[in-house]
């Protein structure tokens, strides 16, 4: 385990290899599972500004699915605020591009610079995934083992990507360059 700043990584984060094969699994971690996106509070915000933008880009069943469920949804079990899903699969913001690939319309929207927010933090840090207990000023990021991103992991091992690596955009974005630095030198000084 890392310690850097007052967040702890899991070795795994910074040990297991990991790069994204979207042509294997078609983008699978999009419509796959009983929850959508994990959404952080300050990201709701984000998801109302944005949507008019994202909205035209949608599926009609993306859309049909928020106009009855709302922009997102809340996990009553764990009290968490997520994307909202299409009749219990794909996440409404889900649309395939004509290769059968999985796009994410909000970070569509970002790319052709209709929007300033790039998409939910939990989806651009993934395979990572935030523990966070604010109540005990307590966070951990752990390394999600899905079965659908085996042929991530065959291909992160092949070119030697690891998870923290294959992350750095979306760790920058969330704690900034100096502190995935300090990780990477961390990592770096144990391997030595």
């Amino acid at each position: 385990m890392y310690l850097i700043g007052s967040i702890f990584v899991s070795e795994e984060v910074a040990d297991e290899q990991f790069a994204c094969n979207l042509t294997a699994c078609k983008g699978a971690c999009c419509w796959e599972g009983e929850f959508g996106a994990p959404l952080a509070d300050e990201e709701l915000e984000d998801l109302k500004r944005v949507y008019p933008e994202v909205a035209p880009l949608m599926t009609e069943a993306g859309r049909r699915a928020v106009a009855e469920q709302g922009l997102y949804t809340r996990n009553s079990e764990m009290g968490e605020y997520a994307t909202t899903l299409v009749n219990g699969g794909p996440c409404a913001y889900m649309m395939l591009d004509e290769g059968g690939v999985a796009q994410c319309t909000i970070e569509r929207a970002y790319r052709e610079g209709k929007t300033d927010w790039k998409k939910p933090i939990s989806c651009h840090l993934y395979p990572i995934r935030v523990t966070e207990k604010k109540e005990a000023n307590f966070t951990a990021l752990n390394y999600d083992r899905w079965d659908i991103c085996s042929a991530a992991c065959t291909k992160g091992q092949k070119e030697k990507i690891r998870v923290f690596e294959f992350a750095r955009e979306a760790l920058i974005r969330k704690y900034g360059k100096d502190w995935y630095e300090e990780l990477a030198a961390a990592v770096d000084a144990k391997a030595d």
